[in-house]
């Protein structure tokens, strides 16, 4: 989870606060030290610290809640508040064609984020081209390449031009006014004269719509004062924050960017090509403090591609109507939706439970195994998997590489699965608000 030690260490705040007998000066006193606590330990800065807890201290003792409303969930509300107060003002990145000029210094993530921001622009439904306008790193063009290649889009560049403004005027007249355009710019190891003018040259070549600045989230406060350079040497629309879920300075870059006055708009949670979410500051807050993003969630489910048939298959199930195709469907859609460990993450009372990531690794990897499984199996095998003994266990077990047994373990956990799906179907009020859901288009829960 990203920032996990902090979120940790506020989830026993708010449990300290849920618990307690009473909500008086001394407990808000403690509460408050230990909010401090929690952000120097996470880089934020000493100051802004100091503030948001000298606010939570102030609320606390002069606000009452609501009628109805009880004290201790009122000052879980007032921590609530205030810590998603240094985060920053939201700003929406609308994904339509136009032109986006990334920035920043060397080694920050640049090249990889333009391959993740192609491949989030793709999920969307547009397409986008890559240009390469990194003329002193030689294996920057390279790198770019196979990145449009990893996530089929499309790519430009001009190795022998050594004016990035030229490469980006020329990528403009040769690429598609429909695509969205990304522009790869160089970077260096400080802000210098130099690297300002060319990206000042880029910018009125290329004319983006957006201008987003790249940073490692590992300079922590440092992120806050590059920012504010970057700022004021081109004007950015927008910051994305690069591996961040292996920084323990990562609390400290968010809420330096956030008070540089440039919005945050993506943050990179891990190495792979969909490690990218769209920065919800709101619900990331919601997620640090155990409550759980059902809405990312939800999001995720409405990504897959093969949605009708997720959606048929849970109708199959709500209606006891269940068979090992509708088990593949299921499968194949959960493992589409990223990690098991960050699935969970979103849940409430699962986002600050301990979980096993053993367990988890080995959940992911059986039913991995299963679908392999699957894979071997007839069309009449897969519609009733009653039939499916003696030699048709061992024909598929050498069809998919696999023993006997797991075959078997596959076909009981199919059963356990039908099993429940029957009893959920019995349950005809559940039956009735799941399929209400399904209906309406897997969106937002309803109260």
């Amino acid at each position: 989870m990203v920032l996990e030690g902090l979120g940790k260490a506020l989830r026993q705040v708010l449990t300290k606060v849920s618990r307690s007998n009473t909500v008086d000066e001394a407990l808000i006193s403690e509460v408050a030290r230990d909010i401090q606590r929690a952000l120097l330990q996470a880089d934020v800065s000493v100051q802004l610290a100091l503030e948001l807890t000298n606010r939570v201290k102030a609320r606390a003792s002069s606000e009452k809640p609501p009628p109805g409303g009880g004290v201790r969930d009122f000052l879980i509300r007032i921590i609530y508040e205030e810590i998603r107060s240094i985060l920053g003002a939201e700003r929406n990145f609308e994904v339509r064609p136009k032109r986006v000029m990334l920035v920043g210094l060397f080694g920050q993530g640049k090249t990889t984020f333009a391959g993740k921001l192609a491949r989030y622009s793709q999920k969307k439904g547009v397409r986008a081209d890559l240009i390469a306008a990194d003329v002193h790193r030689p294996a920057a063009v390279d790198q770019l390449e196979q990145l449009a290649r990893k996530v089929n889009a499309g790519f430009y560049a001009n190795r022998s031009e050594r004016r990035p403004d030229v490469i980006a005027r020329e990528a403009v007249e040769r690429l598609p006014a429909t695509d969205l355009l990304i522009l790869d710019t160089a970077g260096r190891s400080n802000l210098d004269p130099e690297l300002i003018e060319e990206i000042r040259k880029c910018k009125e070549t290329f004319r983006p719509d957006e201008v987003l600045l790249v940073l490692d989230a590992a300079m922590g406060q440092a992120a806050g004062r590059s920012a504010e350079s970057f700022h004021k040497a081109v004007g950015l629309t927008g910051v994305v924050l690069t591996k961040l879920d292996g920084s323990a300075k990562g609390g400290g870059a968010l809420s330096a960017v956030a008070r540089s006055g440039a919005p945050i708009l993506f943050i990179g949670t891990g190495e792979h090509i969909e490690d990218l979410e769209k920065f919800d500051p709101t619900r990331f807050v919601s997620r640090l403090l155990g409550m759980g993003d059902i809405q990312s969630l939800l999001e995720r489910f409405e990504a897959l591609e093969d949605r009708a048939e997720a959606e048929k298959a849970a109708r199959n199930l709500m209606q006891g109507k269940f068979t090992l195709k509708d088990l593949y469907t299921q499968i194949d859609s959960l493992t589409k939706m990223g990690p098991f460990s960050k699935i969970l993450s979103f849940l409430p009372g699962l986002a600050g439970a301990k979980i096993d990531e053993g367990q988890v690794q080995a959940t992911q990897e059986r039913l991995r195994a299963y679908r392999v499984i699957m894979d071997s199996m007839t069309r009449e095998e897969m519609r009733d998997p009653h039939i499916i003994k003696g030699e048709r266990v061992q024909r598929i077990a050498r069809g998919s590489g696999h023993r006997p047994q797991e075959v078997r373990a596959l076909l009981k956990y199919y059963e356990q699965t039908r099993r429940a799906a029957h009893g959920l179907a019995s349950n005809r009020k559940l039956r009735r608000q799941m399929e209400r859901q399904l209906t309406a288009g897997g969106g937002p829960l309803s109260d």
